[in-house]
């Protein structure tokens, strides 16, 4: 049975030797480069913009401008949900680093010298960056559709809060931010486009390659299927990759070169100012009984989603129903905004919104058992939903398992035994926990097409994208158990939108349920055209017949078989196909946010333990254990790596990553001054559970444990030194301020 084992990846071999075939080191024939003209201003009006310089110069092959739309085809606007995006701006910048022209030249180099002969006049306008600011009545406008800057108000009721809060014995409100973030995936942005006779090609580094072909389609008028979009395995994509980024700029320079690709690869600095993190404003407020019974909780989220849209209209719902936290709270309200400000657009970011919820839901239940003088752990256990219980947006949940979650994260940190050394001098410890849950995509769709040939051989045609998670390795084992065929036999063909059937995304920690189901299913289906092709050899019914093992049997004669390759050979089929494919249905009412929202959740938690120094505010982790709810686990070595690297990446939002922004300008663009985490931050003591339950299902683990980072943290912080962060990153000099605050 290949499900259970820990395989190795399928192509470790080509990961450790550098074979793997990055987008960015694609090269094609007659290649050209693409450089983008960027605006120095966060919110200008373009009064000039002339290119004929730079259109002269030797070895530049085309320019760009918003003037090459002015026909409508093709369309200058685009979007993932709200079309307000412009591919180069037109009258007006809204951040800095909004592209103005696109420069395709015979080298990088030349490319990057017409940027400077390109001649742009601005007239400033008034900014505003952040986003409980931008819905004040004075703030200026950044979309005329928008008069308040507010594109997206999601909206959660259910039950009576006023009465909630006034049956309270205490009501404790407190506000929560974090800051903007980078994805900082090791591989930057890169795309190559082709036209060929009327038809697009285009080689991403992309996370929904089916969303690509749809949005570019859209903006060259095309047929979907004139579009073909290529993935090859990527460098990170943290979220970062998905939906649409650059794509719609190269293909534009494709479109005029006509004929010759184009490829476009990102700087370092380039990528702050493409995708981010959002910043949040989260103000919790909770009512509850002296005993540590809930009676009513209120969220209110101000999401800066930057100067576009982009991802921000589904993503900023998901974060309003991830908002509540996975405990028993009889009355709900939540109010999530998405706001434009004169920033990068935001988009998702590994747990798309459930780390800034996390961060301020499980800082606020310290903060409620401290104000209640209950053990931060038996507070969470009492409270935590079960199976069968009913969540805040109406839904009965089933394979529920916080409880337990949190209960191994505790038991493998030693929550019960004493500290293995006490504090001395400046230095204190102290222990925290926190436990999370997160939605998946309520509608979505993914389809898989599974190719026996007549060697015995099986190819499985996915467009779940490899980008270092291991997924390609886990949907082979599920391939192999599905059909009965040894790991050996299985092939992957990966994202190609000409080859590979639909799957809406790969990102939300969806991918091993939503395609190893359609693995599943299509299985089922090739095993039973299978049986019907050896009714003739076996003389016997399909009823009366087995496939596994790489064989068809009698199951009566379990002797009398033939191999899958022989019931092919001597029916004379090269191949037998089959398409599998699995959905689900969902969705929340738009004015009381009740629904289904997520076909199940994701569940996780974390336990810690750190060492503050009181003389300088640094804060190490000394140990940390994670755990998550898997359901059933594909690979289990893989799964662990999942939840170690989780843990390790979410260090870095916790305790130092912040992109610093002046009037609209990130100052620490690069990886030098922008830190994310090194082996020299992960705890000396690292370790995580992947929880399983009897039930045959897969649930996604791909996010699970990094959410509770920062929360855990946080309270352990305060265990050791009784100061409370509500700001992330939780710097040594937060630190240092708060204690010497506190001695005032």
């Amino acid at each position: 049975m290949a499900i259970g084992k820990s395989i190795p990846m399928l192509d470790s071999v080509a990961r450790v030797t550098g074979a793997v075939p990055y987008a960015i080191n694609l090269k094609l024939p007659d290649m050209l480069f693409a450089k983008v003209l960027r605006s120095p201003f966060p919110h200008a009006r373009i009064v000039k913009l002339d290119a004929s310089a730079a259109e002269q110069l030797p070895g530049v092959v085309a320019i760009v401008t918003a003037a090459d739309f002015d026909s409508g085809k093709p369309e200058l606007v685009y979007g993932f949900q709200i079309k307000d995006q412009p591919i180069v701006a037109r009258a007006q910048v809204r951040y800095v680093g909004e592209p103005v022209a696109l420069v395709a030249a015979e080298t990088a180099e030349i490319a990057e010298a017409a940027l400077a002969l390109i001649d742009v006049k601005y007239e400033e306008l008034p900014a505003v960056y952040d986003a409980l600011a931008a819905v004040q009545p004075d703030a200026p406008v950044l979309h005329e559709a928008y008069a308040d800057n507010c594109f997206v108000h999601a909206k959660l009721r259910h039950g009576d809060v006023e009465a909630g809060f006034a049956d309270a014995d205490e009501i404790i409100e407190e506000t929560f931010t974090s800051p903007v973030a980078q994805q900082t995936s090791l591989e930057p942005h890169v795309a190559l486009a082709q036209w060929s006779d009327g038809r697009l090609t285009v080689w991403t580094a992309a996370q929904a390659p089916f969303g690509v072909r749809r949005v570019l389609a859209g903006i060259f008028g095309l047929a979907p299927e004139t579009v073909r979009v290529i993935v090859p395995p990527l460098g990170g994509g943290y979220g970062g990759k998905g939906h649409v980024r650059i794509e719609p700029l190269v293909a534009a320079l494709a479109w005029k070169v006509n004929g010759r690709p184009v490829k476009l690869a990102l700087t370092r600095a380039e990528e702050f100012v493409t995708v981010t993190k959002h910043a949040a404003r989260i103000t919790i407020k909770s009512g509850v009984k002296r005993d540590g019974t809930f009676t009513a909780r209120q969220v209110t989220i101000h999401w800066n989603g930057g100067a576009y849209a982009d991802a921000s209209p589904g993503l900023v719902p998901a974060g309003m129903a991830r908002s509540v936290g996975p405990y028993r709270i009889p009355m709900v309200r939540v109010d999530s905004y998405g706001v434009y400000t004169n920033l990068p657009p935001a988009a998702a970011y590994r747990g798309a919104m459930s780390s800034q919820t996390t961060w301020a839901y499980e800082s606020h239940m310290d903060a409620i058992a401290h104000r209640l003088s209950l053990d931060p752990l038996e507070f969470r256990l009492k409270t935590l939903l079960r199976s069968g219980e009913s969540f805040a947006t109406g839904e009965t949940l089933h394979a529920v398992y916080f409880a337990e979650c949190l209960q191994a994260a505790a038991s493998g940190l030693g929550w019960s035994e004493p500290r293995k050394e006490a504090s001395a001098g400046s230095l204190r410890r102290g222990r925290g926990l926190a436990v999370m849950m997160k939605s998946t995509i309520a509608t979505s769709k993914s389809q898989c097409r599974l190719s026996l040939s007549a060697d015995g051989r099986v190819t499985l045609y996915t467009s779940t994208v490899a980008r270092g998670h291991g997924a390609h390795t886990a949907m082979a084992q599920i391939v192999a158990a599905s059909l009965g065929v040894r790991l050996d036999r299985v092939s992957v063909v990966g994202p190609d939108t000409a080859l590979t059937p639909f799957d809406a995304t790969t990102s939300a920690s969806r991918s091993t349920h939503m395609m190893g189901n359609a693995i599943r299913d299509g299985a089922r289906q090739l095993k039973q055209k299978l049986l019907e092709a050896a009714v003739p050899l076996l003389e016997h019914s399909p009823d009366e017949l087995t496939a596994d093992d790489g064989y068809v049997s009698v199951v009566s004669q379990p002797d009398s078989r033939i191999a899958y390759a022989n019931v092919l050979r001597r029916n004379g089929f090269e191949s037998l196909d089959a398409q599998g494919e699995f959905q689900t249905k969902g969705g929340l009412d738009p004015e009381t946010g009740q629904g289904i929202a997520t076909p199940h959740w994701h569940q996780g938690a974390g336990a810690c333990e750190v060492e503050v120094d009181t003389d300088t505010g640094k804060v190490k982790v000394l140990r940390y254990h994670a755990a998550s709810f898997a359901g059933r686990v594909v690979n289990p070595r893989l799964a662990e790596l999942q939840n170690n690297g989780n843990v390790i990446f979410g260090m870095g939002p916790a305790l130092f990553e912040e992109v610093i922004i002046d009037n609209g300008q990130v100052i620490n663009a690069n990886l030098s001054d922008y830190m994310i985490p090194s082996f020299l931050d992960v705890p000396i003591e690292l370790g995580s559970d992947t929880l399983e339950s009897d039930a045959d299902e897969f649930h996604g683990i791909g996010e699970m444990t990094l959410p509770p980072v920062a929360p855990a943290i946080a309270n352990a912080i305060e265990d050791a030194v009784g100061v409370r962060l509500r700001a992330l990153p939780i710097t040594a000099e937060k630190v240092l301020r708060a204690l010497r605050d506190k001695t005032k």
